[in-house]
C-alpha cells in the first residue's frame, strides 16, 4: 500500500482503508469474529487481523468485500522452530488468509544467527502471500529495530509491523519513523499495539504508517481529531 500523505487525510473515515481490524484476544470466538468482519464491510475497513483458527470463517463472512483476512503465526511468542511456522503459514493461506502476520524469532536475531533468521522468514513468505514481520520494538533496542527491519525486507517480507499488542508497551511515533526511515518508502510499515484514537492513528501515519492494527477501529472512525480519549479498549 502506497504512503498516505497526511493532508490528505480530513477525517477519521479517511483512514477505515488502513486500519486492520484486530481480533486476537485468545478468548475470541465466532461471534466475536463475525461482529468483526460486519463491522468491517460496514466502515470498509481494510483488513480484519484474525487468529489462526479463525481464517476460514473470517474469509467467508468477508466474501465478495474489499477487506483482506489476515492471519496471525507463531502467535504472540515467535518461539515455534522455523518448520512449525512455515506450516502454519501454509495452513492459513490454505484457509483464505491474504496476509500474514508473523512474529520475529527474536532467539535468532539475539544470537546474531542472521542467515537463519532469513531462512525462517523466507520459508514464512514461501506461503506465496504478503507477510509483515511484528518485531515487537518495545524489546528491542535501536540497533536491534533496524537489523530487524533490515532483514525482514532482505528476507522478502512485505512490511514489518511494531508489536502484537501482548507486550509491555505498543506503538510509538518514534519506532514508526525509524522503521521507515530504514525500510524505505515503497516497503509496508505497519503500527500496532495501543491505538485506540483518530488522533492516535493519525499520529502514526505522520510518522510513517501505512498500515494501522487495533481492536478499536470503529472508535476512531467515529471519533474525530483533537478530541481527549473515551477510554481504553
Amino acid at each position: 500500500m502506497a504512503l498516505l500523505p497526511p493532508d490528505a487525510v480530513r477525517s477519521p473515515l479517511d483512514l477505515a482503508p488502513l486500519l486492520e481490524h484486530s481480533v486476537l484476544r485468545p478468548d475470541s470466538d465466532s461471534a466475536d469474529v463475525r461482529r468483526a468482519c460486519a463491522e468491517a464491510r460496514e466502515h470498509r475497513f481494510g483488513a480484519v487481523c484474525v487468529l489462526p483458527a479463525w481464517v476460514a470463517e473470517a474469509a467467508a463472512a468477508l466474501a465478495g468485500s474489499e477487506a483482506r483476512v489476515v492471519a496471525v503465526v507463531d502467535f504472540p511468542l515467535g518461539r515455534g522452530t522455523s518448520a512449525e511456522r512455515a506450516r502454519e503459514a501454509r495452513a492459513v493461506v490454505a484457509s483464505g488468509a491474504k496476509e500474514i502476520d508473523v512474529v520475529l524469532p527474536l532467539a535468532l536475531l539475539r544470537s546474531r544467527d542472521y542467515a537463519a533468521l532469513c531462512r525462517d522468514l523466507a520459508g514464512v513468505a514461501a506461503a506465496g502471500v504478503p507477510v509483515k514481520v511484528i518485531l515487537e520494538t518495545c524489546r528491542l533496542s535501536r540497533d536491534e529495530k533496524v537489523v530487524a527491519a533490515a532483514l525482514a525486507k532482505g528476507a522478502g517480507a512485505a512490511s514489518v509491523k511494531t508489536s502484537t499488542g501482548f507486550a509491555e508497551a505498543g506503538a510509538t511515533e518514534e519506532d514508526v519513523a525509524l522503521l521507515r526511515e530504514v525500510v524505505g518508502p515503497e516497503f509496508g510499515v505497519k503500527a500496532s499495539g495501543g491505538i485506540r484514537t483518530a488522533d492516535d492513528a493519525l499520529r502514526m501515519v505522520r510518522a510513517g504508517a501505512d498500515r494501522i492494527g487495533t481492536s478499536a477501529s470503529r472508535t476512531i472512525v467515529g471519533g474525530r481529531f483533537g478530541s481527549a480519549p473515551e477510554g481504553r479498549s
